[in-house]
């Protein structure tokens, strides 16, 4: 009985922690926070181990709730086989948004800017949660470029795939590096953010 009252503390402490670190995120990023609270909040609740392994977001969360897009996705690297950059070059690793490239739970992203405005949440199974930062060149449309730090990770962990996304929330122009850290350090969502950077630096 004991252990369940501390439980229940630990968990009712969790929900207050979380709900300050959204209104934070939202006061910093003007990006309402509230779907994501909510998103989170199911999270925490129905997280369970099944033989020991902890689920994916994909089993996890009811996504049917989003809106669903048809999209091209693509893996690419801020190398010089992708952006053109080397490594010396001033602006490598700078997405348009102004934020660094990352590869994370929460990863940067580029897409067509009228389709997704950059700061625009999306979920893309086998993927993760990916946040618009960057536009491209040939980008049109229903198109996506999902970030890589390496071209072998591109080419044996995504290539190119048609598949179905779902749009968590909408941008509203803008990325800080404190709003894309403040997503990818959420405690409630560590449990998951090992199944998607396993091969990167944390």
């Amino acid at each position: 009985m004991k252990k369940i009252k501390n439980w229940t503390r630990r968990l009712v402490m969790l929900c207050l922690f979380l709900m300050a670190i959204l209104a934070t995120f939202q006061s910093i990023s003007g990006v309402n926070a509230e779907s994501l609270m909510k998103q989170f909040a199911s999270v925490i609740t129905t997280t369970k181990t099944v033989s020991g392994t902890v689920r994916s977001l994909e089993d996890e969360i009811d996504w049917s709730k989003y809106p669903k897009l048809n999209v091209t996705a693509t893996g690419y690297t801020a190398g010089v086989e992708s952006t053109g950059k080397s490594k010396g070059h001033p602006e490598y690793g700078i997405t348009y948004s102004g934020v660094k490239v990352k590869r994370d739970l929460f990863s940067t992203i580029a897409a067509d800017l009228t389709v997704f405005p950059i700061g625009t949440v999306l979920f893309i199974p086998g993927y993760g949660y990916g946040v618009v930062a960057d536009k491209g060149g040939a980008i049109k449309g229903n198109e996506l470029d999902l970030y890589y730090e390496t071209v072998d990770d591109v080419y044996n962990k995504w290539g190119k795939k048609k598949l179905d996304i779902y749009v968590v929330q909408k941008g509203n122009g803008k990325l800080t590096e404190q709003t894309l850290k403040a997503l990818n350090e959420d405690k409630a969502m560590q449990v998951f953010r090992g199944q998607y950077i396993s091969s990167e630096k944390r």
